[in-house]
């Protein structure tokens, strides 16, 4: 009796941690799970990982210079790396010391890794500090999966 008892219990017991188990490993599976671009990009290649490096447009913190021949630099260094890189233009802006708003051009090159290991991650900030000596800049901005780092 208390044999049957205790099988009682337990069935729902390993059901319920079944379709826990289950629930758990779905939410872990975003595109299978929403079916967002699941059809239409099912099979296609992609590429995880993202490093990008803001060059500035300044020679020695505040000199303005045409940043183009460092940008070109950066984009054939990332293709080199990566297999292929993008420049897009922006403005940096930032407080100073005085709470006075300074800002700056910018140009993100940016890639697309599939191996983004620590050897390439290594030679990527070897790169950033490289140029930051180059040009003269207290540092240099470098985006890795999304997270901001300050190369110095």
């Amino acid at each position: 009796m208390e044999r049957k008892r205790f099988a009682y219990w337990m069935i729902p017991l390993i059901l319920f941690i079944c379709f826990l188990g289950s629930a758990v490993y779905t939410a872990g599976q975003p595109e299978a799970a929403s079916g967002k671009n699941s059809s239409a990009l099912k099979g296609q290649y992609y590429l995880e990982d993202v490093v990008k490096i803001y060059v500035p447009s300044t020679y020695d913190v505040d000199q303005p210079i045409d940043n183009t021949p460092y940008v070109n630099k950066t984009l054939e260094k990332f293709s080199g790396m990566f297999g292929g890189a993008t420049a897009v233009d922006g403005t940096g802006a930032w407080l100073s010391d005085e709470d006075q708003l300074v800002k700056e051009k910018v140009t993100i090159v940016h890639s697309f890794a599939e191996d983004l290991d620590k050897k390439k991650i290594k030679q990527v900030v070897d790169y950033a500090r490289a140029l930051k000596e180059e040009m003269k800049q207290s540092s240099v901005s470098l985006e890795v999966n999304g997270k901001m780092y300050f190369i110095e």
